[in-house]
């Protein structure tokens, strides 16, 4: 018998992803995705159901599915996409009714796989040139998105602890550039002007979108126990990554610079979020040789990343094309899987089946 996955964050970039690619290995038997609203992707042969963002309902789902490995997609690292009290029910509680489901008695999951991020590591002028996945951070959390990433880890290595026969993998993802995603950072590089603090230009690494999906691939595929570390090889000072991207750095007042922002924070002119700021200031580098010494292969450099980026922005530009849109329908969904009169390959379906449009 194949993988049976659960993916959180289905209607999340990451959790639509990551099905996506899940799909298409033949050695997955079932796939199922949960979030709070509609999937980001149109489903082929995963399944979907609609939870809370705190996941209160997930043991019962992984008894009823008896999945073996759950990829924990969805926790917020940006911290401009919810409220404060939200943030803290999706990182925290929603890691720890995941964790609950996962080590419940008789529980079928064998596998555990969370997606983090090097905010974890903040950044400060206290810290390591670079940060190995052992590295403590060098100061206390200073933003609501660190703090709620810190407490959900601590409880990831608690259930890793406390549950040695299950594989628990930890991935702290550097700020990502592609094709598609759209983060604060990237929405500051595609404006004609770009914040940065008067007096600092730290060194920033990036990963590319795509890797991010490949690693989370390799580790599940696997079954890689430990914490790893992902980032594209090399650092950029922000004013290149700004020149690549062809934006002009604006520098603000090293004093509460997000005060002399807000005016144009709030007209859309700018996104900066507290983790932002302290980014640029002090920048931030993780050693990335434990997932490399495992067999794992980047497409990217960090240099690599944000030219990606800038090229793919450049020609949706040119083109005028916008990224295609989903829209769940269940309806729909529920006709193209079940119904007889669907055709596949010049005959009617069998009940089950999958349409000729996808799901």
């Amino acid at each position: 018998m194949g993988r049976r996955v659960l993916v959180t964050g289905a209607d999340t970039f990451w959790g639509g992803r990551m099905i996506q690619a899940l799909e298409g290995d033949p050695d997955v038997d079932m796939i199922l995705g949960m979030g709070s609203s509609s999937p980001s992707v149109q489903l082929e042969r995963a399944e979907f159901v609609r939870a809370d963002q705190t996941y209160s309902t997930l043991s019962r789902i992984v008894r009823a599915t008896q999945v073996d490995t759950i990829i924990h997609t969805f926790l917020v690292v940006d911290s401009t996409l919810v409220r404060p009290r939200v943030l803290h029910e999706i990182n925290v509680i929603g890691t720890m009714n995941l964790l609950a489901a996962a080590g419940a008695a008789e529980s079928p999951v064998r596998h555990v796989v969370v997606k983090s991020s090097t905010l974890v590591y903040g950044s400060s002028e206290k810290d390591p040139n670079t940060f190995s996945e052992d590295e403590p951070r060098s100061s206390p959390p200073r933003t609501r998105v660190e703090r709620s990433l810190v407490e959900a880890e601590s409880l990831v290595r608690d259930f890793a602890e406390d549950n040695p026969s299950t594989t628990v993998t930890l991935l702290r993802f550097a700020n990502v550039l592609g094709s598609d995603i759209v983060t604060s950072i990237s929405k500051n590089l595609s404006r004609p002007v770009c914040p940065s603090v008067f007096g600092f230009d730290p060194l920033v690494q990036f990963v590319e979108e795509d890797d991010v999906v490949r690693a989370l691939e390799f580790v599940t595929r696997h079954q890689l126990p430990g914490l790893f570390n992902v980032a594209g090889s090399g650092r950029l000072p922000w004013s290149e990554v700004a020149s690549i991207c062809g934006t002009h750095l604006v520098p603000l007042p090293p004093v509460k610079p997000a005060l002399a922002l807000r005016p144009f924070i709030q007209l859309g002119l700018f996104d900066f979020p507290p983790e932002l700021e302290s980014l640029l200031r002090f920048g931030r580098g993780v050693d990335t040789r434990r997932l490399v010494d495992a067999g794992f292969r980047y497409r990217y450099t960090s240099a690599g990343a944000v030219q990606n980026f800038i090229r793919s922005l450049r020609l949706r530009r040119s083109a005028g094309h916008r990224p295609e849109t989903y829209t769940y329908e269940h309806d729909v969904e529920q006709f193209f899987r079940h119904s007889p009169s669907v055709v596949v390959r010049g005959g009617p379906a069998p009940p089950g089946s999958f349409g000729p449009g996808g799901s």
